[in-house]
């Protein structure tokens, strides 16, 4: 049977799906000699997802610089608390490798806040934003991706929470982990799809009503 996907999410039924959590080690890097090692594992990988986080700021025309660069294998994930030990030469060669694809969603807005802290020539990343629109897939968000493609929720209830805090919390660890690692899987799922043509995708009808939805 085929993978049924939609161009468009209905973000009414994210609540009620099963949440996806990653699983894998979690390594928070707070020191440039724990960076070194850390990015001499991660450039020996064939593939990796990144993400950042930044403390929210709730004053009119203030922003706080990116605060957390989170790096995944399929399996295990670093946290580099930036707001500790800056954008190092280290961190910026992982950033400048042009050999291990980086996987992310909206690279763009990441890019241009871990250049505010240093500039740095961007090496081998890819968006899934580009990607999804090459099986027909309009939707942006991270959260309603994962759910079109795997049927599960990523949660999104850390995302305002102080990403400078002396310690990071379990929960604010998990939900970094999660959101890197998740760019790999949809980024294989992807390929899969693309490869086997074992996908239908459905289109949704806005302009009749919110539920209704034609083949495609």
């Amino acid at each position: 049977m085929k993978k049924i996907i939609y161009n468009k999410f209905d973000k009414t039924k994210i609540p009620a799906l099963p949440r996806a959590v990653f699983e894998g080690r979690i390594v928070v890097i707070i020191s440039e000699s724990e960076a070194e090692k850390a990015v001499d594992y991660l450039l020996s990988q064939p593939i990796l997802g990144i993400d950042t986080e930044t403390r929210p700021s709730f004053r009119k025309g203030r922003a706080n610089q990116v605060a957390l660069l989170q790096v995944s294998t399929r399996d295990i994930c670093f946290l580099f608390r930036l707001n500790m030990i800056g954008l190092s030469a280290t961190i910026k060669r992982l950033l400048e490798d042009n050999y291990v694809p980086k996987i992310g969603l909206s690279l763009h807005d990441d890019l241009m806040m871990l250049g505010r802290r240093e500039d740095f020539n961007h090496g081998y990343f890819i968006d899934l934003q580009h990607k999804v629109k090459d099986v027909g897939v309009e939707d942006m968000s991270l959260q309603k991706l994962y759910a079109n493609f795997f049927g599960q929720r990523l949660s999104k209830r850390e995302r305002l929470s102080n990403w400078e805090a002396d310690i990071l919390t379990d929960k604010q660890k998990v939900y970094a982990a999660t959101d890197a690692w998740a760019c790999i899987m949809l980024y294989e799922e992807l390929l899969r799809l693309e490869q086997t043509g074992d996908y239908e995708l459905i289109k949704v009808v806005e302009d009749v009503q919110a539920d209704t939805i034609t083949e495609g």
